[in-house]
């Protein structure tokens, strides 16, 4: 990993979760817990990418969101430029290689879906690809139904859960959220390793939508 020895991950690794703490704001679902799942997510990439600066990859990972705004805040799509620029003041502080700096804060500007600023490096698209992991899954959906409750939406349309004969709406239904972004994911994720992972992920949520329809009491048919 461009010939970045262990022993420098593993020396910057405290540091950096330690400056993250501060970012987290009391949202369970972008805490130190979220950061140590997407810097996992990205060491299983890194082992298809050798080549890519791990510590790049290790340092985007956990200074990500730095900046959390909540889902519902306007300035929202800015809050990973604002973790980029906060990250960047802080590491330079912190006597990061500096030679670093602008590709650590190009792949924390580009994780963010609300941002839509286009992964180019090699190490964003990791970066970009493990965070939107998390999203999926079986922790993906515990951090959907999270939000959801954070933000007062209800679990599903009463009648219609899966939304055969009204538009989506993730915003009011939190089973909407499934259609309407995380099955988006897969097909947006940037290495063949994450568009692997996500494809296991994503089936679980699909058969977990279906289930929960049943149980609701409605079905397709319905």
């Amino acid at each position: 990993m461009n010939n970045e020895p262990q022993t420098d991950l593993a020396s910057w690794r405290p540091r950096l979760a330690a400056l993250a703490a501060s970012g987290s704001g009391g949202d369970g679902a972008h805490d130190s817990n979220h950061l140590e799942r997407v810097w996992r997510n990205a060491q299983a990439l890194l082992e298809r990418h050798p080549e890519a600066d791990a510590l790049v990859v290790m340092t985007a990972c956990y200074l990500h969101d730095l900046v959390n705004l909540p889902k519902d805040d306007p300035d929202r799509a800015q809050a990973s430029r604002r973790s980029a620029q906060l990250a960047r003041h802080q590491l330079a502080w912190m006597s990061f290689p500096p030679e670093r700096l602008d590709a650590v804060a190009h792949a924390i500007e580009a994780h963010s879906f609300s941002a839509r600023i286009a992964a180019e490096s090699l190490e964003a698209k990791i970066v970009q690809d493990a965070d939107r992991l998390d999203a999926l899954g079986a922790v993906g959906l515990a951090r959907m139904f999270y939000t959801a409750g954070r933000m007062g939406s209800g679990l599903a349309h009463p009648s219609d859960p899966l939304a055969t004969s009204r538009p989506l709406d993730d915003r009011a239904y939190s089973l909407d959220h499934i259609q309407a972004k995380l099955g988006t994911l897969p097909a947006m994720m940037q290495t063949e390793g994450g568009r692997a992972l996500a494809g296991e992920r994503m089936a679980l949520l699909e058969a977990f939508r279906s289930a929960f329809a049943a149980e609701w009491g409605a079905t397709k048919d319905s």
